[in-house]
C-alpha cells in the first residue's frame, strides 16, 4: 500500500495547482458609449458601475477638460468598468486524506450609490416666474423640486431651468412658458407621462 499513498500525495497536490491556476481572469476591455440627452459623466458612471467612481476616468481617456460639458451623440470610451473576480482561497492539502474543502467565496459589501449635488447660478438675464402656466401634475411639481428647487433660472452647466433641460431643447428660448412647454413634450415623448418620469428619477436619480 505503500505505493498506493504516494500516487494519492501526488493527485491531491496537482489538483490544488489546477484550482489555483483557475482564480484568475482578465478585465473586460473598454467600451463604447454613446452621449444620450440629459447625460452627464456622472450619470453615465452610475449606468456603468452604480455610482460616480468612473468620472474622472472617463474624462481623462476622452481628454474632457470640463467635466460637465458633453454633448448628445458624443463617443466616449469607457474602461475598466468591470472587476476580475476575486480569486480563490488556495486548497489546503493534507496528505493521505479524504477530498479537500474548499473556502468559502469572498462576499462583496454593497456601497450605495452617491447622491450628486448641484450647484446652481442666476443667469444674466432672470425670467419672470409669474409668466409660467400653472403645475397641475404632483409627479411634475415632485421632479421640479428635485431637479431645481422649482426655479426657473437655475442652471447647472449645459441644463437650464426648472426642470434642468439641455439648452439645445430650449433652443435659446429660456422663458418660463417655453421651458413648461418644452419639458412636457420631453417627458412625454420618452417616458409617456410624468409618473412615468417620475419613476424613472426615483429608481435612477435622474430621468
Amino acid at each position: 500500500m505503500k505505493f498506493g499513498k504516494t500516487m494519492l500525495f501526488s493527485t491531491l497536490l496537482a489538483a490544488g495547482t489546477g484550482l489555483a491556476l483557475a482564480g484568475t481572469t482578465d478585465a473586460h476591455a473598454a467600451e463604447t458609449y454613446t452621449v444620450q440627452a440629459g447625460d452627464t459623466l456622472s450619470k453615465i458612471s452610475i449606468k456603468f458601475v452604480g455610482d460616480n467612481s468612473l468620472v474622472s476616468q472617463i474624462a481623462s481617456d476622452n481628454s474632457i477638460s470640463d467635466i460637465n460639458m458633453i454633448f448628445e451623440g458624443q463617443q466616449l470610451s469607457i474602461g475598466g468598468a468591470s472587476q476580475a473576480p476575486a480569486q480563490q482561497a488556495p486548497v489546503q492539502q493534507e496528505a493521505y486524506q479524504a477530498p479537500v474543502q474548499q473556502a468559502a467565496p469572498v462576499q462583496e459589501t454593497y456601497q450605495a450609490p452617491v447622491q450628486q449635488t448641484q450647484t446652481y447660478q442666476a443667469p444674466a438675464q432672470t425670467q419672470t416666474a409669474a409668466a409660467a402656466p400653472a403645475t397641475t401634475s404632483s409627479a411634475k411639481e415632485w421632479i421640479a423640486q428635485r431637479e431645481s428647487s422649482g426655479s426657473y433660472s437655475a442652471t447647472n452647466g449645459q441644463y437650464i431651468g426648472r426642470y434642468q433641460l439641455s439648452a439645445s431643447y430650449l433652443n435659446g428660448d429660456y422663458s418660463p412658458a417655453n421651458q413648461e412647454r418644452v419639458a412636457d413634450q420631453y417627458v412625454t415623448s420618452r417616458y409617456g407621462s410624468w409618473e412615468g418620469a417620475q419613476a424613472f428619477w426615483m429608481a435612477n436619480g435622474w430621468y
